[in-house]
C-alpha cells in the first residue's frame, strides 16, 4: 500500500495463475519470478490448492471457464 500526491491510498497486488484441465486432472501453477508447478488432482485437490493460497493471503481475483478448462487468477496484497 502506498499513499499518491493527492492523498489517496494505492494497493499494490502480486498475481499468481492456476489452470485445471479437469478431464486430464492436471493442475498448472505459475506464481510471481517465474516459479511453475505441474500437478495432478482432481477436485479434491483444486480445492485443497486454493485453500492453501487463501491461508497464505491470496484470493481469487477472477476465474475463466471454457470446456474442461478452468483458469484462477489470485491476487495478494503486497
Amino acid at each position: 500500500m502506498r499513499s499518491s500526491g493527492a492523498g489517496a491510498v494505492i494497493f499494490t497486488y502480486e498475481f499468481a495463475i492456476v489452470e485445471w484441465l479437469w478431464d486430464q486432472e492436471a493442475i498448472r501453477v505459475n506464481m510471481p519470478g517465474g516459479n511453475e508447478r505441474v500437478l495432478a488432482g482432481s477436485h479434491d485437490e483444486v480445492v485443497a490448492l486454493l485453500s492453501e493460497f487463501g491461508g497464505q493471503g491470496w484470493d481469487v481475483a477472477t476465474c475463466a471457464a471454457a470446456g474442461n478448462w478452468l483458469l484462477w487468477t489470485l491476487r495478494r496484497q503486497l
